[in-house]
């Protein structure tokens, strides 16, 4: 199987890029647009503002690539709220439109600090092939201060406090909002199933 990594630059893309070949498969680190399209699947990882990670995809001219994927794509992070229409952060950021819904920043309060970092369950679990053999409750770890409001394209949410999507789908496209490279059992659970069961 060709794993296809984004190259946008992400400081993830390496712990990524570990996890995968943990798991048996190879990914090849690629801004080239040949390599992205002849892939069984595309990661696109990311840590950093949705300004800058436009900015780079834009300038390797990979936006209207993303949209002519026609295998499992996986965003991750930052990644996964690229794969939305639009971003609040850096005072509003057209993003790829692969997932419809917008990212807005998460609210501080009382009990509420942000960024929201550190483990937090997932609820509200959805069947689908990627989340096979992971149970409501779980736990995942999470760094961001942005995030999509749980929505029709929800797979999983997490609460900090309100639910957020934490899994999200549409069509061949998911994204996870926690890193799945940092979260145990349940992210090498999750991205298994992306390599083996969501072409179901």
């Amino acid at each position: 199987m060709r794993v296809a990594l984004v190259d946008g630059g992400g400081t993830n893309i390496g712990s990524v890029s570990y996890a995968l070949e943990r798991l048996g498969a190879t990914s090849r680190l690629t801004a080239d647009p040949a390599d992205i399209l002849a892939a069984d699947r595309v990661v696109l990882p990311g840590v950093g503002a949705a300004g800058a990670g436009m900015r780079r995809l834009h300038e390797l001219d990979l936006v209207d690539v993303l949209g002519q994927v026609q295998v499992p794509l996986l965003g991750v992070c930052l990644g996964m709220q690229l794969l939305f229409e639009r971003s609040a952060e850096d005072g509003g950021v057209a993003t790829l439109g692969l997932v419809p819904g917008e990212v807005v920043g998460i609210p501080a309060g009382p009990g509420v600090r942000v960024p929201h970092m550190g483990w937090n369950t997932l609820t509200g679990l959805v069947e689908d092939p990627l989340l096979e053999g992971i149970e409501e409750g779980e736990r995942a770890y999470f760094v961001h201060s942005f995030a999509s409001p749980a929505g029709p394209h929800t797979l999983a949410a997490t609460e900090h406090g309100r639910p957020w999507s934490a899994v999200v789908r549409s069509g061949l496209r998911w994204g996870a909002q926690f890193h799945p490279e940092r979260s145990a059992s349940l992210g090498s659970r999750l991205l298994r199933n992306f390599l083996r069961e969501v072409d179901r």
